[in-house]
This record gives C-alpha cells, sequence and structure tokens, in this order.
C-alpha cells in the first residue's frame, strides 16, 4: 500500500529524471534536478531538527516553489506557501495562527520574508545546494505514516477570517489516483497551470505531474487579462489539458478570443469551483468539438475534487451542468435539514466522506467541529463527514446536480428565493456576458452586478421576461469587469459590501 506521496517523485525521478516536470516557460526543471534538491532541502531541515511543523514557503510561482514543498515534506513537516502579492493583513492572520519557527524564501522575496514574523528565514539556492543524507531521510521516512500533514492551504469561508485545512499523505493520495483515473491523464499529459500555489487547486496538475511523469507549465498571471496571447502561449506549449476556473474559460470565450484563435492542441477540458454560465459552455464545446469537457465539483475540506461529470450528452437548452458522480472511494451524502436522507429527486445538503476529507482546520477546533461531524445516517461508530454547505440534487441520470450555497437562499417579499436563478436569467441575455446576484440583508434588496452591452435600466424590464416580479433585482449596476479573488473565482463578498455601501436608486 501506498503511504507516502514521497514514492511518486523517487518513482518517477528514476524512470524519466531528465524529462521537464515543471516550467515557467523560461525555466524549467526535471523529475531529477526535484528530487535531488528536495532531498537536499529536507536533509537541512531535518539536520536542523524540524520535525512535525509548519515550514513556510514564500517564493514566486517557479518550479523551485514546488520542489521546496517536496523537500519540506522529506524532512517529515508540512508546508504552508504564502506570496508577496497576499494583504499584508491576511499574511500576519496566518502567520500568528501558525507560528512557524522557519521559512525558505527565493533571492527576490529576501527582503520582505525578512520582515515577517518567522525566526529563521533559509534561501532556497543555498538549502538545494546542500548535500542529501540518506541516512536522516531514512530515518524520517520509517516514523513517518500516511496520516501525517503535508500541507496546510489557507481559505477564507464566509468571514474572512483565514482557515487552515490540514491535508495528509492519505487524503493526498487517494484524490490524485482517483482524479488521474477518472480524467485518464498519463505520461504525455501537458498542463496548464492557472491558479497561484498557496490554493489546493494546483495539486490538480501538481500531483498528477509527479505521479505519471506529465508537465505543467505554470502560466503568467498576466496573460488572463489578454485572451488571445493566452491561447498564443497554450499554443506555443503545446498545452493539451487546463484544469481551471470557471472564470478563467469564460475570460477567454465572452471576449470573443475563440472566434480569433483556438487552443489547437488542448484534448482536455476541467472546469469548476463556480458554476459554468451555459452560453459560454457552449461556446467552448462549439470551439473545441473534438475535446473532452469534464465539470468537477468539491471543497478545499475533502483535498480537492470530490465528484467529476465528462460531458458525454448533450444537455437540454434549461438543464444545469450536472457535477456527476464521487471519486472512486468518496461518498455523497444529500441530507436535510432533519439530517435524513434526501428523498429522489429532493435537494440537501451535499456531504462527503471518506479517505478524501483532510484532518479539519489548524489550531481551531471550534470551526473544524462546526463542519466535520458525526454521520447522523450512522449512530453505531464513530464516521466524520464534511458539511459542504452546497445544496445538491440527483437528476433523472442519476447524476449529482449542484444547485446553489445555503447562505445563497434568501427569504425576499415572503417567498424563498435561490440568487443563483437570478443570474442564469441574466446570463440568457446575448447582451449580458457576466453577472452576480448578491442579497442586502439589512435594505432586503437584491442587487445584480454584470458584465455587458445592456443599460442599467433595460435590464429590469428584459428580466421580466424569465423571472417573477418578486425575483426581480432592486438595483442593477453595470461593471467594466466583475472582481475577482486570487484563484479567479467571482469575489461575491466584495460585491456585498459594495452592495451594502450603495444607496437605493
Amino acid at each position: 500500500m501506498r503511504k507516502n506521496i514521497l514514492t511518486y517523485l523517487e518513482e518517477t525521478a528514476l524512470r524519466v529524471p531528465n524529462k521537464i516536470a515543471f516550467s515557467t516557460g523560461k525555466e524549467s526543471m526535471t523529475f531529477g534536478e526535484i528530487h535531488r534538491s528536495a532531498q537536499s532541502i529536507g536533509s537541512f531541515l531535518a539536520e536542523k531538527s524540524f520535525r512535525g511543523e509548519p515550514i513556510v514557503i514564500f517564493m514566486d510561482k517557479h518550479p523551485r516553489t514546488v520542489t521546496s514543498f517536496f523537500g519540506v515534506i522529506y524532512a517529515g513537516c508540512f508546508y504552508v506557501c504564502l506570496d508577496e502579492k497576499m494583504p499584508k493583513a491576511r499574511m500576519d492572520a496566518i502567520l500568528e495562527n501558525l507560528k512557524p519557527r522557519a521559512l525558505i524564501c527565493d533571492k527576490k522575496n529576501e527582503k520582505s520574508a525578512r520582515e515577517l514574523a518567522v525566526e529563521h528565514v533559509f534561501l532556497y539556492d543555498e538549502i538545494a545546494a546542500c548535500s542529501p543524507c540518506r541516512e536522516l531521510l531514512a530515518e524520517v521516512r520509517d516514523v513517518q505514516c500516511d496520516k501525517d500533514p503535508i500541507y496546510v492551504v489557507f481559505t477564507s469561508g464566509s468571514t474572512g477570517v483565514p482557515k487552515g485545512v490540514v491535508a495528509c499523505h492519505r487524503s493526498v493520495i487517494d484524490y490524485t489516483e482517483a482524479l488521474s483515473r477518472a480524467l485518464e491523464f498519463n505520461e504525455d499529459t501537458v498542463f496548464a497551470n492557472q491558479t497561484p500555489l498557496y490554493f489546493d487547486a494546483p495539486l490538480k496538475e501538481i500531483m498528477p505531474t509527479i505521479q505519471l511523469g506529465a508537465t505543467t507549465y505554470f502560466v503568467p498571471k498576466t496573460l488572463f487579462s489578454f485572451p488571445v496571447r493566452l491561447i498564443e502561449y497554450l499554443n506555443e506549449y503545446r498545452i493539451n489539458t487546463i484544469c481551471w476556473v470557471v472564470s478563467a474559460l469564460v475570460q477567454i470565450s465572452s471576449l470573443g478570443a475563440l472566434e480569433t484563435m483556438v487552443p489547437k492542441y488542448l484534448t482536455k477540458v476541467a472546469f469548476g469551483s463556480e458554476v459554468f454560465p451555459r452560453k459560454q459552455y457552449d461556446h467552448w464545446r462549439k470551439a473545441l468539438p473534438n475535446a473532452a469537457f469534464f465539470n468537477l465539483y468539491g471543497p478545499t475540506e475533502a483535498t480537492g475534487m470530490s465528484c467529476y461529470w465528462r460531458a458525454d450528452r448533450d444537455l437540454d437548452e434549461e438543464e444545469p451542468i450536472p457535477v456527476g458522480r464521487p471519486f472512486d472511494n468518496t461518498d455523497i451524502l444529500l441530507l436535510t435539514d432533519e439530517g435524513k436522507r434526501a428523498l429522489a429527486g429532493e435537494s440537501g445538503e451535499i456531504c462527503i466522506r471518506g479517505t478524501c476529507l483532510t484532518m479539519g482546520y489548524y489550531n481551531n477546533p471550534e470551526k473544524t467541529a462546526e463542519v466535520f461531524t458525526q454521520n447522523p445516517l450512522n449512530s453505531a461508530y464513530p464516521e466524520r463527514i464534511y458539511r459542504t454547505g452546497d445544496m445538491g440534487r440527483y437528476n433523472e441520470y442519476g447524476d449529482l446536480v449542484f444547485v446553489c450555497r445555503k447562505d445563497s437562499q434568501i427569504k425576499h417579499m415572503g417567498h424563498r428565493i435561490e440568487l443563483g436563478e437570478i443570474e442564469s436569467a441574466a446570463l440568457k441575455l446575448d447582451s449580458v456576458r457576466r453577472a452576480c446576484c448578491v442579497y442586502d440583508a439589512d435594505a432586503k434588496r437584491i442587487v445584480l452586478f454584470y458584465v455587458g452591452d445592456t443599460e442599467e435600466g433595460e435590464l429590469g424590464t428584459q428580466l421580466a421576461a424569465y423571472l417573477p416580479r418578486y425575483m426581480l433585482p432592486s438595483l442593477t449596476l453595470r461593471l467594466d469587469e466583475l472582481p475577482l479573488t486570487d484563484n479567479g473565482k467571482i469575489d461575491r463578498r466584495r460585491l456585498k459590501e459594495q452592495a451594502m455601501r450603495m444607496d437605493l436608486k
């Protein structure tokens, strides 16, 4: 039984040592180079008596950053990735929670790193050049088990307060192997990574790359503001697989870039984290008729994605894109408010069980206990499930369909409303490219933000053709673009705060 993710790196480095593993396009590292440098970093940290504790990685997005991740794991520690683009207050909150003793940085970020509240700051170039001590690494490996943590990823959640999700070898191994099987990744897969490395999303590229001997390119963030140049990048490096958040795909299709140029090597398009507007989804399917499309669903608290749906049939005009079925060794429970299993066709909260579950929130037992709970369907022995806060149902094909967030169901004018229905209605209009609906509970009003050509005063009239009167927004506001979070999702919290500051017009 595989119990340590380092065996992926060791096996692949032995098989294809000279193959490029990760690249920025300008700088690359092979599997052999990553293996040697990671062992050097691990030896250095272990010799300094760092064991079973967080090590901060504060570096630019680069193959060296991933190498540092594995170096930390070699030392029997777990990594936490930070980025200079993070707000200082957020970094301070994370460091206060972790209280780490050590940090690894590159030369470019050394000055900023030394201003952080960390006692020991180590330069990557220096510790990666150390001689590895294989006897010491073997000692560390002997006492490691598959429940040992390997990373902490901080999410904000609905409150904006960082929560550190702790993942272990077991959950990452099961996730990697289930994902690779379901999406049929292999040694010839060439990924283009879109998200920052301080989220869990890059696991979709990092771990299959290490497991299978594939290759991942780190796409420069600036290219996502220039869709045609982005497609040129994909073509230049013969990218055949992308696993991106929906907003990144919509950015390309909504601006007409697919009519100008097609990513001609793409054979696999996986998307997730948000609902893909049908209009934009159809643009992509038309542009790449021979590519396989996958809708992925899952929370950070379950290591990454938990469900997948392969687009193997045409969808009805009003049919939402399913999220499909759970990965191998993962089970989905739909539970009612009473803790009962939802009936056929009935919506329930999506709850997850299996080895995919992470350990909980770092140094936060109260928040952990709120969402990692006992399975209410099992009273015979302890069994944890994760309550996602998402509502779902099964369609006639037996596929899971995401309905909405529980907190996006509002009571307005005596009616229960799902804000996602209003967004869907807006996106049916040819003149609307993006839409996000929020609810200002204090003013008791629905506010719709959108990107498109329709005038604000006209949008309400157009929506009346699709929505009953009680669902029509009290206020519509056209923006040049919707604000996004660091990992490319629509920043709903920021829009809600903006709505609460606005006077009703």
